[in-house]
């Protein structure tokens, strides 16, 4: 039981470490109406583990505080976690559609952000937001998943104990 939660920690941990790296490191994309964050393809993580929901949304927090907005460390994070919710619990063994969660998620929640700052209007920031999140979550990470669950030994690394046999 100790062993298990401290692995736990441990996972959540370097997910969230990789998430906040993967975002600062590519902060040129990762912010702004049109936002590519690479490290949107680690929700993914969520369909072969519940409890990676903690590390994405501490990591989507962490990064949030390069962004140096109130509002966007709190939206922005609140999206990242109602996006890892719908995947873990509406997914329904199927990758492709819990990569649609992010993108409805943080396209609506952070077009709406974005346009209470005036960057531009809803339709089209929410477009924008949206079009990034499909690149790294539906593009990148689902052909980043489906070569790890090809691979199962990979699997075993991220300690997956769902989704075994998803529905591609």
């Amino acid at each position: 039981m100790k062993n298990e939660v401290i692995r736990t920690l441990t996972r959540n941990a370097v997910v969230a470490a990789i998430y906040v790296v993967l975002t600062v490191a590519t902060s040129a994309i990762s912010f702004g109406m049109m936002q590519i964050r690479i490290a949107e393809a680690l929700m993914l993580l969520c369909f072969f583990r519940k409890d990676y929901i903690y590390g994405l949304t501490a990591g989507c927090f962490i990064a949030n505080l390069f962004s140096f907005m109130w509002m966007d460390i709190i939206v922005g994070t609140l999206a990242t976690l109602i996006a890892c919710l719908c995947i873990c619990f509406l997914s329904f063994k199927n990758l492709f559609l819990a990569s649609l969660y992010p993108v409805i998620a943080n396209g609506f929640i952070i077009g709406a952000e974005l346009t209470y700052f005036e960057v531009g209007p809803y339709w089209v920031c929410t477009g924008w937001v949206a079009l990034g999140e499909v690149i790294a979550v539906c593009v990148i990470g689902y052909a980043l998943f489906m070569i790890l669950w090809r691979e199962k030994r990979l699997l075993t690394v991220f300690g997956a104990n769902r989704n075994l046999e998803p529905k591609w």
